[in-house]
């Protein structure tokens, strides 16, 4: 509001206090002394003048935003401050397949060409896949075998330009913003009556770009569209009018094709028209174009590391670029010790190594063959003598119990419906907090948001248990290292030995007792056991099966050949889950671990608190209406 009649107060851009200091200031003047400006035709000229200063403050408060990388929020503008630090966002991804493709012919060799199209299937949809580069393969008998050959879905696409110097306003587009750059290929025909063609490639770093270099520049333009261009003569080679400049590209349907896995030919190819194609590797890593989010987060990040992999931010930078279906990263050297991709171990310091752990977005490890082509793409930036490797993540699952007591006077929900909203409320913060490389699980923060799930609940106690599920080799001797990497809980030597210590386990059956199914627990001395049941009693068949370290977090199964699983969660099963007591309520993963809860086996159960409802029976019993919203069931505890 004006603190002058005198004077405009210019501080304000809402549209009421905007016309409202307008008539302050109008009704100060002696023109305007006692005039109603509400019942006349002056009002609709404050609304006129209200809104052009509310649209003109509006508009430059955005113009200002627009400024900044980290305020803006139209995609030009991001994708402009990115390119001032050197960034350019990725592009649609198309899925990529590989395949094993045999021409049956006596032909002594021939050449598949770049376009070759492929037909697949995926949810009753048909897609097509395209080969980018011509291969040539001799005769091996009766056949031409084209083997690893990498297809991509979309539409192989050729883009014709001719280079005019007169023309300012020339530009070369990728003219789909479904283009995967990564298909690109660039060539420079010197013109139209010479057919000689040069292959220019992308430039990453203009220090060791010339004059003569043959290189081309890559940047996203409006519309989500990719621009070519080329040196000016000094930073790389200047084109010549009448050159001709030809884009080779696939547009693709981003992820809609991932997983395709079964091929055939769409027509002969090179005339055979006997073949015969086996897929390697399944179609993976179809993605959208990046994020404006991402790119906000990227783009700053990639600048810093100036074209080079040293930090842990710098691989996970080129990682998320160079793997766009990238959901979480963690990155570890070995100088924390080296690690045993079958086994997970973190052992002695391994020094040169970096390891690399990828969530992806669709739950699944990475195929070795996206593993290959992300350490390829990862090695021009990588220091000399510093190796990555790409490791799986390893989850671990929390199974919790949750007990709540509820005022049944502030709420009509029932207690089942209560414990519905809380699993809601753990589902969620499952989502945002857990469920990805660093997320840590912290108890208090859990317990407050049960209480804060609903006004009625009065309160709630949640233990938490470890998982780790174990996928044994069967039918051999292997011995076997689990790394939970927190503290179990081991107030004292020998804790809860007759009762099993910790540690439990579901079934599995063992080489030479083809009749008992075998559990592993703990002596609460550091050993771990393994016994059958008869009549509900343990039977111990080894007192020294392996080793659990409680201080560390370390369990160990020595040399041990399983011969088959038991059911878990009254399922046919591949593995054996483990369970554990931990020290500490608060859970943090550690390296490639990834905490996960377990809503299957958790338990949630809900009491009528009687000291808030004032029953007569307050301090000496519970009333205990109850509901779960699972059941936990295993074998052995």
């Amino acid at each position: 509001m004006a603190t002058n009649d005198k004077r405009l107060e210019v501080t304000e851009f809402d549209f009421d206090e905007v016309k409202e200091n307008l008539k302050i200031f109008l009704k100060a003047q002696d023109e305007f002394t006692d005039y109603d400006f509400e019942g006349s035709g002056m009002n609709i000229l404050l609304d006129v003048l209200a809104y052009n200063t509310h649209y003109l403050g509006f508009n430059a408060n955005m113009l200002a935003n627009e400024m900044f990388l980290d305020s803006s929020s139209l995609r030009s503008s991001i994708v402009s401050h990115a390119k001032t630090l050197g960034y350019t966002p990725t592009s649609a991804r198309a899925p990529k397949a590989i395949v094993d493709v045999t021409l049956n012919t006596t032909s002594s060799s021939l050449t598949m060409p770049a376009g070759t199209v492929f037909n697949t299937t995926v949810d009753n949809v048909s897609y097509k896949f395209s080969t980018i580069t011509d291969v040539t393969k001799s005769n091996t008998g009766n056949s031409i075998p084209f083997t690893n050959v990498d297809i991509y879905e979309g539409t192989f696409i050729t883009t014709r330009y001719t280079v005019d110097s007169s023309n300012l306003d020339q530009r070369f587009l990728l003219t789909d913003n479904r283009a995967d750059t990564t298909t690109l290929t660039v060539k420079v025909q010197t013109s139209s009556s010479d057919s000689t063609t040069t292959t220019y490639t992308e430039a990453t770093d203009i220090t060791q770009v010339t004059a003569t270099s043959n290189v081309y520049y890559l940047q996203e333009v409006e519309a989500g569209l990719f621009e070519v261009y080329f040196g000016d003569g000094v930073i790389g080679r200047a084109l010549s009018d009448n050159n001709i400049i030809i884009l080779t590209y696939v547009v693709s349907n981003k992820s809609k094709a991932n997983g395709a896995a079964i091929f055939t030919n769409a027509a002969t190819i090179a005339s055979v028209s006997d073949v015969a194609v086996a897929t390697v590797a399944a179609a993976t890593a179809g993605a959208e174009p990046e994020s404006l989010q991402s790119i906000k987060y990227n783009a700053p990040l990639s600048y810093a590391s100036q074209g080079r992999c040293v930090t842990a931010e710098d691989y996970k930078v080129y990682t998320k670029q160079y793997f766009p279906n990238t959901k979480s990263v963690s990155v570890f050297g070995g100088e924390g010790g080296s690690f045993d991709t079958s086994l997970g171990v973190v052992s002695t310091p391994e020094y040169g190594k970096v390891f690399i752990a990828i969530e992806s977005t669709t739950g699944n490890n990475l195929t070795a063959t996206e593993k290959s082509t992300l350490i390829s793409a990862l090695s021009p930036f990588t220091v000399a003598s510093i190796t990555p490797v790409i490791v799986d993540p390893q989850t671990t699952n929390l199974i919790l119990g949750v007990n709540f007591l509820f005022d049944s006077s502030k709420t009509t929900d029932t207690v089942t419906s209560l414990a519905s909203k809380i699993n809601t409320t753990l589902t969620t913060y499952n989502t945002a907090d857990l469920a990805q490389f660093d997320g840590a699980f912290r108890h208090s923060k859990v317990t407050g948001l049960i209480d804060d799930t609903d006004t009625a609940i009065t309160s709630n106690i949640t233990t938490v248990t470890l998982a780790h599920n174990l996928t044994p080799t069967l039918n051999a001797s292997t011995s076997y290292t689990i790394q939970l990497n927190n503290r179990f809980s081991n107030p004292h030597t020998e804790h809860n030995k007759a009762a099993g210590g910790i540690l439990a386990s579901t079934g599995f059956k063992v080489s030479g007792d083809a009749t008992n199914v075998q559990f592993f627990d703990d002596d609460g001395a550091g050993n771990i056991r393994r016994y059958y049941l008869t009549a509900g009693v343990r039977q111990y068949q080894d007192n020294t099966a392996g080793t659990i370290t409680y201080s560390t977090g370390e369990i160990k199964i020595n040399n041990i050949n399983i011969t088959s699983v038991e059911e878990v969660d009254e399922a046919a099963s591949t593995f054996i889950r483990l369970t554990v007591t931990p020290d500490s309520l608060d859970i943090v993963p550690v390296r490639n671990q990834i905490l996960k809860i377990d809503f299957v086996n958790t338990s949630i159960i809900g009491a009528v608190d009687t000291v808030t409802t004032g029953d007569s029976s307050t301090g000496t019993s519970a009333s205990a209406a109850t509901t779960t919203s699972s059941t936990a069931t295993t074998s052995s505890y």
